[in-house]
């Protein structure tokens, strides 16, 4: 197995307030320690108007982090397009992508949170939309090293050459969120790797996946199973209960998510609104427990197909450092087989 993290850093930190940035250099300081112990990568979260300073210039903090760190590649979870002007977002990930070295992990999405589209005055129901556009835009930024223009729906762009171009060709690797069979069909359809939410149990994981690959391989792509990552709240416990009172805790928090998310008619989507409904449906499927019954829980993921997690892990440096030692040592990636000598 692969592990990451899956970051949702605030300005503030738990002494200090959000003016002093004090929140956004602990989270640097993780990701380094997180590389240290053999992290493959950091996925960063995008979000506005929650009340809370969480982190909403996403790409500006993971460059942040691309000075301080060598080889963690360095994600985004998502990047919502409809609120964003494709151009300068292109340009702005391809910055990224230079002085990282080619580590970006572009993750993009459709926003799911209606105080968002609320707070930018776009229509959700334009998401789809206004996330092909960009896309489409974005792409073709990437690509073309000529002039071209863009006359769409929601952007117009005349004789223009999208600089610099990105370290990665011909794109940074994107990475999709996705739920539904239609959405995983398509990401497959584009060769857009995937990331599964953190609230469905294994056997759905399973049955994505599975999906993912037929859908790759009917056009003759090669699945790597390292293309789909799997997220996951975990916290290493003392016992069960620990892991129970660090559920509650979770719970609280994602509570607090499914307030500033819901939209007035009550619509769920393939996210974590899809399951609130149900008691202790966002907890159910946590890796909250001791380092064992977090092993079993990974088998119980490994044995679905997931290779690839990435981890919010609930408690710092601390609880950083307890999966990495206690847990991470047994489900450690395989060595690459070095290549045949000649006789």
């Amino acid at each position: 197995m692969r592990f990451g993290i899956f970051g949702s850093a605030q300005a503030d930190s738990k002494d200090l307030g959000p003016e002093t940035g004090q929140g956004f250099r602990d989270y640097l300081d993780y990701c380094v320690e997180a590389e240290a112990l053999g992290f493959h990568s950091s996925f960063l979260v995008e979000h506005h108007f929650t009340g809370w300073n969480q982190v909403s210039a996403t790409l500006m903090l993971q460059t942040a982090l691309a000075m301080r760190t060598k080889t963690l590649r360095l994600g985004s979870a998502v990047i919502v397009l409809p609120w964003h002007n494709p151009v300068l977002l292109a340009e702005q990930a391809a910055t990224l992508d230079l002085v990282s070295d080619g580590r970006l992990d572009f993750g993009i999405g459709k926003g799911y949170r209606h105080s968002e589209f609320k707070g930018f005055c776009i229509p959700q129901d334009e998401a789809e939309a206004r996330f092909e556009e960009s896309l489409e835009v974005m792409l073709r930024s990437w690509q073309s090293r000529t002039r071209f223009s863009h006359q769409g729906r929601f952007w117009q762009f005349d004789d223009i050459v999208v600089e610099p171009p990105p370290a990665q060709r011909p794109h940074p690797p994107i990475w999709v969120a996705a739920g539904s069979e239609a959405s995983i069909r398509k990401a497959a359809a584009r060769g857009f790797n995937l990331i599964l939410d953190q609230y469905a149990s294994p056997e759905l994981l399973g049955q994505r996946i599975g999906l993912y690959r037929a859908a790759l391989e009917a056009q003759g792509r090669h699945f790597d199973p390292m293309g789909v990552a799997v997220a996951r709240q975990a916290y290493v416990a003392n016992d069960r209960a620990d892991a129970e009172a660090a559920l509650a805790r979770q719970h609280q928090w994602n509570e607090r998510t499914v307030a500033v998310s819901r939209a007035p008619d009550g619509g769920r989507g393939s996210h974590i609104l899809s399951y609130a409904g149900t008691p202790e449906g966002t907890e159910a499927n946590t890796l909250y427990g001791t380092p064992d019954e977090i092993r079993l829980r990974l088998q119980r993921l490994a044995d679905a197909g997931v290779c690839y997690l990435l981890l919010t892990i609930q408690g710092g440096g601390d609880q950083l450092r307890r999966f990495a030692r206690e847990v991470m040592p047994a489900f450690a990636e395989a060595p690459k087989p070095l290549p045949a000598r000649a006789p």
